[in-house]
């Protein structure tokens, strides 16, 4: 998927909204010298297609650091219980599309 939104199942709560993407190690510390030694570059640029809610949850929820050291595969995202109880709310709100 490219980087621009689309539309789409969220990969976290599954509503068929507008798609935003989120790398699973966040782009901040890509340039780092432990994430430039352990990982390769198609890893570090890897990510999912998740909705504007559950991506700014994400980023509430943890800083960038604890995302890519300890959240960093959609497995995860899926049974941390904090993003849990976000996405269980959000799958209580409307969802948004964008128009073509």
């Amino acid at each position: 998927m490219p980087k621009s939104e689309k539309n789409g199942p969220c990969h976290l709560c599954g509503r068929h909204t507008a798609l935003t993407f989120h790398h699973l190690i966040p782009r901040k510390v890509h340039r780092r010298k432990h994430f430039r030694k352990h990982y390769r570059r198609d890893l570090l640029q890897q990510g999912i297609a998740i909705c504007r809610l559950c991506h700014k949850g994400l980023h509430r929820l943890y800083d960038e650091m604890t995302l890519a050291k300890r959240l960093s595969t959609l497995e995860a995202l899926r049974t941390n219980a904090a993003i849990r109880r976000h996405v269980q709310w959000v799958r209580k709100q409307r969802a948004e599309t964008l128009s073509d």
